[in-house]
């Protein structure tokens, strides 16, 4: 079954200005800003502009030009927020929820970039 996008979802209403943000980055094909509930120091939510479900929605449908646009927002938040070890911080986690198993909130595809402290495992078994 091809994905349904709901326009009235909250990123949606976001990306259309109807609802407040605090803007990390902006760019042709990302918005990038602050969680309101944020689960550490460093919470970004970074979202596609396109109308996009879940990662693997995304990756299949999006056009090159939106996934480039994409990756490289979400690097350049990693940097901005002084997590990316490339730049000297001490690590991030991305997680990225998709349909009800994965326990994804908003029907909108989105990152969370996350960091600021030791984070711990994931999942208890997981291992690098």
């Amino acid at each position: 079954m091809p994905y349904s996008y709901d326009d009235q979802n909250i990123f949606a209403k976001i990306l259309r200005g109807e609802i407040p943000n605090e803007t990390v980055l902006e760019t042709e094909h990302t918005l990038a800003f602050k969680d309101i509930q944020p689960g550490a120091p460093v919470h970004v939510l970074v979202i596609p502009k396109g109308a996009y479900v879940t990662f693997d929605h995304f990756a299949s449908e999006a056009t090159d030009a939106e996934i480039a646009d994409f990756t490289r927002a979400a690097a350049e938040v990693c940097r901005m927020t002084g997590v990316s070890p490339g730049e000297g911080g001490n690590g991030f986690r991305v997680i990225s929820n998709a349909g009800p198993d994965g326990v994804q909130e908003v029907p909108h595809y989105h990152l969370h970039i996350l960091g600021g402290k030791v984070l711990g495992r994931m999942l208890p078994n997981l291992k690098d």
